[in-house]
């Protein structure tokens, strides 16, 4: 009984981490306001190594629309604001020589249209990782019943036990794509 349940919860574990990464995919997509996640997928050309735009600056949102990035080191400045304009972000960052200040113009219809269809885009990746990570689990608990491990039985109710767990869990997922959707069409 314990091979299945280590398989069973190593499964859920996966399924959990592949939520937490919907929910990182799903912040990075920009809405109508300025949020420090959006950046947390920014990658800056720091003296030649490719660096996460969280560990190079702090970023603040005073406004709704607005960012601020505050570099620690003012000599990466020109590689932020590169990273930022070439990012997806669609921004044009300005620079005062102390911080960089990011003003998020208002979504037309249009690119709303597209965030959605990136969002679900994203979700429906996590819904296929989640489904992979079942059907692994499912052959691995066959696998067990094939080598005598444990009993038909005992099969039927870890499979309705994951199959419950795969529900869950990509529900989970469509929760936070419904949210990112109205977010994304609140004006």
């Amino acid at each position: 009984m314990s091979d299945i349940t280590t398989i069973m919860n190593d499964g859920v574990s996966k399924m959990n981490k592949a939520v937490d990464v919907a929910k990182e995919d799903l912040a990075s997509i920009r809405t109508g306001r300025a949020h420090p996640s959006l950046f947390n997928k920014v990658i800056v050309d720091y003296y030649g190594a490719p660096t996460a735009l969280n560990q190079l600056a702090s970023v603040q949102v005073p406004e709704a629309r607005v960012a601020i990035i505050n570099p620690f080191d003012k000599g990466a400045m020109a590689s932020i604001e590169k990273a930022l304009r070439e990012s997806d972000l669609g921004v044009n960052p300005s620079n005062d020589g102390v911080s960089i200040r990011i003003n998020f113009p208002q979504l037309t219809e249009e690119r709303r249209k597209e965030y959605i269809k990136l969002a679900k885009s994203k979700g429906e990746d996590s819904k296929v990782s989640i489904r992979n990570i079942r059907r692994a689990v499912k052959e691995a608990l066959e696998k067990l019943e094939k080598d005598g491990a444990i009993s038909k039985d005992d099969l039927a109710r870890a499979e309705k036990e994951l199959e419950k767990h795969t529900g869950d869990h990509t529900t989970k997922i469509d929760e936070l794509l419904k949210h990112k959707e109205a977010e994304l069409l609140e004006v």
